[in-house]
Order: structure tokens, then C-alpha cells, then sequence
């Protein structure tokens, strides 16, 4: 049976979050029922990361089965057809047996996204974090640096995640502001559950001088959630991109930018290769 990987790009404002749930909008209840019209049959898709509610991505990776034979076309076409104006999929490719979504890939990119001014924004409702008062991003740098590596990441998991070890390797945290705009950029192997939005949040705690930068190192070592900020919310995060073994000629979209946002500027390490350490 062939194996077919997907790029997806969605607004998560309107969905529970990725997971299937029954009597609820999902992303992969959506993915999962376009795709289903255009194979002919059920659709079972998998995705790398499992976004929650609230949770956007422009560079989600999916894949599933289906006897059908089409194009790369016909199923980007067939299921956007089919999909809800708010989530795309970008590319379709036909994929190796052993190709596996989300245990083949090598590292996930995540960008939260704040507007940082004293109004909030009307073009950006639901798509950025809105923080008043205003941020240091140097501060913020700098405690991003105390969690680079690899580290039992305990203090910035949820107490529903599921995953067996908090042990992740966090390959780069930078943060960039422009104008009234602060992107910050996570890469790691794998992520915890609100882990990112649990970092944010830190971030956002120092940017405000509420703690020293040194506090990132401090919560990190606790491994206590309790001694970390509140949890930054959902509409400010993407999932950005998602590297896989090169031998699978994914296509690449170093060109994807924040044009749902208009008048948004660029940041300069949004398309631009990652740094692995």
C-alpha cells in the first residue's frame, strides 16, 4: 500500500487541537475526512507533532496509507477541495514504507509569536500572544541561553503529558524582535507538552524584569512546573517546520513567512537554516 507524506498549514483557533475526538473539530478529523473523498476510503493520517487547541502551524508533516493511486497534485488539489478555509495542505509526496512522520523525524522548529505594545492588534487577534508592557528582548536572550542543551525539562512540562522521559535536547532558543514584534524560536528532537508555551511564558516573566535571567537555569534545575511562570497561551504559537533525513527529499519551504499577518515584518532567522548543537 503506498505511503503519501503531507505538508499541512492551518489556524488552530477553531479546532480542539490535532487529535481526532469524536463530536469535536479536530485538525486530523478534517485532514483525515478530505483525504478519506479524494482516496476513496477511510484515511488514517499521522502527524509529527500533536498541536493543541488554540495551536497553528505553518509547517505541520503528516502521512498515511491508501490504495488509491494519484499525483502529488491530485491530492493537494482533491483535498483542499475538500478542506475548510482555514487549513491547507502545501505539498503531497509518495514516501518510502519506513518514512513515519513523527518517529522519523530528527527535530521540530516551534516560533511563538507576541505583540508587544500597549494596544492590542485587530489583524493579529487569535495569531499572536499581546504583552502590554514592554519587553527586554536582550533579557529574554539571555535566559533563553541558560536551557540550550539537554536537560530533564520537567519544570516546563504540563502534568497531563504523556511522554515517558522529560529528558529533551533543546538545539536553540533565539529570540528576535521587530518593531512592536517579538518572534521566539525553539528547535529541539522533540518536545513536551506545553513545553514551549511553558518556556514563553518564563521568557516573557524576564522580558518584563519580574526575574532575573538567571531564574531559567533556577526553574530548569528544580525540576519542579510549580517554580516556573504561567503558561503562555495557544494563539501565539506555530509549529514552523519540522527536518527529516535528508534521504527522503522532503520538500523544503525556507520561504514560508508570517503573510497571514499583515504588515508584519520579517524575522531574519524565520527560513534560514537551523544551528544543531
Amino acid at each position: 500500500m503506498p505511503r503519501v507524506a503531507i505538508g499541512l498549514e492551518y489556524h488552530g483557533g477553531g479546532y480542539v487541537g490535532w487529535q481526532a475526538q469524536a463530536g469535536l473539530p479536530t485538525i486530523q478529523g478534517v485532514v483525515e475526512a478530505a483525504l478519506g473523498r479524494v482516496a476513496a476510503q477511510p484515511v488514517e493520517v499521522t502527524c509529527a507533532g500533536r498541536t493543541d487547541a488554540g495551536v497553528h502551524a505553518v509547517g505541520q508533516v503528516a502521512h498515511f496509507d491508501a490504495d488509491a493511486l494519484r499525483t502529488p497534485r491530485g491530492w493537494t488539489l482533491g483535498a483542499n477541495t475538500n478542506l475548510p478555509a482555514d487549513v491547507s495542505v502545501t505539498w503531497a509526496q509518495e514516501v518510502p514504507a519506513e518514512f513515519h512522520a513523527r518517529h522519523r523525524a530528527e527535530s521540530r522548529t516551534y516560533c511563538y509569536l507576541i505583540c508587544n505594545r500597549g494596544v492590542r492588534s485587530a489583524l493579529a487577534a487569535d495569531r499572536a500572544a499581546v504583552v502590554h508592557r514592554r519587553l527586554d528582548e536582550e533579557r529574554m536572550s539571555e535566559a533563553a541561553r541558560e536551557l540550550l542543551g539537554e536537560h530533564d525539562f520537567s519544570a516546563f512540562r504540563a502534568a497531563e503529558c504523556q511522554a515517558r522521559t522529560p529528558v529533551r535536547r533543546l538545539h536553540e532558543l533565539t529570540v528576535e524582535r521587530q518593531g512592536d514584534w517579538i518572534a521566539i524560536q525553539a528547535t529541539a528532537n522533540a518536545f513536551l507538552h506545553h513545553m514551549v508555551r511553558n518556556i514563553a511564558g518564563l521568557l516573557i516573566a524576564v522580558g518584563c524584569a519580574e526575574a532575573a535571567p538567571a531564574w531559567a537555569r533556577e526553574v530548569l534545575e528544580s525540576r519542579d512546573r510549580t517554580r516556573g511562570a504561567a503558561t503562555a497561551p495557544p494563539g501565539g504559537l506555530y509549529l514552523w517546520s519540522v527536518r527529516y533525513p535528508p534521504a527522503f527529499a522532503l520538500p523544503d519551504r525556507p520561504g514560508a513567512s508570517w503573510a497571514m499577518i499583515p504588515g508584519l515584518p520579517h524575522f531574519t532567522f524565520l527560513g534560514r537554516p537551523h544551528v544543531m548543537v
